[in-house]
């Protein structure tokens, strides 16, 4: 008999959480999905990097997925946190089942393409792709990019939501201190993530919309987890209320 917890039924994870689910007939421990996730990335970016002689991407590149990489962690453990106990519905809902980490991602994604491919190139003097890709981008080099850059914006996406639905959750409920330890663990991970995407900030030095923007999504999370965490220190009681 297996000792391995059950998975959460579809329709009460995030996407990724499907996704490596998904397969039929392939249960992969967490440690495997996310070291083939790293390898795979990595492999195809030196592979690329190689063969196209675009060293220059590699570093930033290996730096992104680096980041998706502990978001992917940070993910499936606060959902452990979160599973593990007793919580009001309506949260789990929203958390899990609403599925606004994926709009939130999603645009994100397409700020961040317009930037990259419309306002880059009107305004700066020497646009990004130039800088990294060169005149002619490498069609398999572009599409690599493209796919690690959605990787980390799902992530990012997944952090606001999370530190969203921890704000109106610790806003709307009162918890016995125990519970409300587990959460305000839950929510300093979700502020973990968010501050660890600050190693991405040496690549967008020069980039004054992408950094402002860095900087002021990890600001965000921290006021908004920190809050949380107050509520949720101030508010704890014995009991607590259900929706």
């Amino acid at each position: 008999m297996s000792n391995e917890a059950p998975r959460p039924d579809y329709g009460e994870t995030w996407v990724y959480e499907s996704i490596v689910g998904a397969l039929p007939g392939i249960r992969l421990p967490t440690w495997a999905a996310l070291a083939i996730q790293l390898v795979v990335f990595e492999v195809a970016v030196v592979g690329l990097s190689w063969y196209y002689d675009t060293w220059n991407v590699a570093i930033a590149a290996t730096a992104v997925i680096f980041v998706a990489t502990v978001g992917s962690i940070e993910m499936l453990r606060i959902s452990t946190l979160v599973r593990r106990i007793d919580v009001p519905p309506t949260y789990r809902a929203l958390l899990f089942s609403s599925n606004m980490e994926v709009v939130l991602s999603v645009l994100a994604y397409i700020a961040l393409l317009t930037h990259i491919f419309v306002f880059d190139p009107q305004t700066a003097s020497s646009p990004l792709l130039n800088t990294l890709f060169g005149p002619e981008p490498p069609v398999l080099v572009v599409y690599l990019m493209l796919l690690i850059l959605w990787d980390i914006c799902y992530r990012i996406g997944t952090g606001w939501w999370a530190s969203v639905t921890g704000l109106w959750r610790s806003l709307r409920f009162q918890f016995e201190p125990d519970t409300a330890r587990v959460f305000q663990r839950a929510d300093i991970e979700t502020w973990g993530f968010g501050v660890l995407q600050l190693v991405l900030v040496p690549f967008v030095l020069n980039q004054r919309v992408l950094l402002a923007a860095l900087l002021a999504h990890v600001t965000a999370v921290t006021v908004v987890t920190g809050v949380s965490v107050a509520l949720l220190q101030v508010r704890s009681r014995n009991g607590f209320t259900r929706s």
